[in-house]
């Protein structure tokens, strides 16, 4: 079936680098907050993507038809006081084909992996004011707190970060 969106974790990076490259250079572009700002060459993309995946960090891609759509991020808190929790990070879907469900199914898979890893709370952060926002509250995530001044924006200002969390 050529429409529908497959979420699977990846183990290594190689084969899927341009794409993932592609993917994290669209969305910095288009004004997600996940790090970076605007212009991003592809080469900065590139550099990320080699040093992501770790023993704790757990990759998901959502592909449709072979092409990479989107990705979240797991990382599993290897602190032994924090070994329940873990945090969803750089949540991210390609521009064109964003309100189709894709965030809603990588954040579905995250979770899941969690719980499998044993986790019992999940946390995350994302700019206050983003549409990322209500993904977040919509799946049951409950706001914990903002800080203000936390990121800086292409355009130079300082934003506010907001944190959730999320008992499973």
């Amino acid at each position: 079936m050529p429409n529908v969106i497959e979420i699977e974790e990846l183990k290594s990076i190689e084969e899927n680098l341009e794409q993932l490259s592609q993917l994290l250079s669209l969305v910095v572009e288009d004004g997600a907050s996940v790090g970076f700002l605007p212009p991003m060459e592809l080469s900065v993309a590139r550099q990320y993507w080699k040093t992501v995946l770790s023993p704790d960090v757990i990759l998901f891609v959502a592909k449709k038809n072979d092409e990479i759509v989107g990705s979240v991020q797991l990382h599993l808190c290897t602190k032994e006081n924090g070994r329940h929790r873990a945090e969803i990070a750089k949540l991210m879907t390609h521009p064109a084909f964003r309100r189709m469900g894709i965030g809603r199914l990588l954040m579905q898979k995250g979770e899941e992996r969690a719980i499998q890893e044993g986790c019992s709370l999940l946390v995350l952060d994302t700019r206050e004011g983003d549409p990322s926002n209500l993904l977040y509250t919509a799946a049951g995530f409950i706001e914990a707190g903002r800080i203000p001044n936390y990121a800086k924006s292409s355009n130079g200002q300082l934003e506010a970060t907001v944190f959730y969390f999320k008992n499973l």
